[in-house]
């Protein structure tokens, strides 16, 4: 068995850019950055950032590109996918992540909200949408912990 699965989790580098394919289908591309931080042998903090190429198709890349924005927070799945062609007598490549979901973090001017849209729920649904239907703590009934001590000898396993 194969598995090609790739899961970012990232910032926009630049707003999505949506295109048509002649058949029609619509097609968002824009690139994730990810920061990745560790410690070298001396002690020293060392950080790195990777860009991650993103392709949309369909209804998706049309949501995609009307509600994500540069520097926005975005959560990716999909495919990674290698592409090539020809220009110039020169082969090209092109390493991408073709989505399959994707999920929007809050906007980068510091609005809160997230949406997400996955080709198998079949409906997107809006940030702010999302925001209003969600009740400030949960409708005024606050969840009630219990006051009691507990005993690891009462746990069944």
């Amino acid at each position: 068995m194969y598995i090609n699965k790739a899961i970012i989790i990232g910032n926009l580098t630049r707003d999505p850019e949506l295109k048509a394919l002649p058949s029609g289908i619509s097609v968002c591309s824009f690139s994730l950055a990810t920061n990745r931080v560790w410690k070298a042998e001396d002690g020293s903090k060392k950080e790195s950032t990777d860009y991650h190429n993103i392709v949309v198709f369909g209804r998706q890349a049309e949501t995609a590109a009307k509600y994500l924005k540069k520097g926005q927070t975005a959560s990716v799945e999909g495919r990674i996918q290698t592409r090539s062609w020809e220009q110039n007598g020169e082969k090209k490549y092109r390493t991408e992540i073709v989505a399959e979901k994707v999920q929007f973090g809050p906007k980068a001017g510091g609005a809160t909200g997230s949406g997400s849209y996955s080709a198998s729920s079949g409906s997107a649904p809006i940030a702010e949408e999302m925001s209003q239907d969600i009740p400030d703590s949960a409708g005024g009934n606050e969840i009630e912990y219990p006051q009691d001590e507990i005993n690891p000898e009462d746990i069944p396993f």
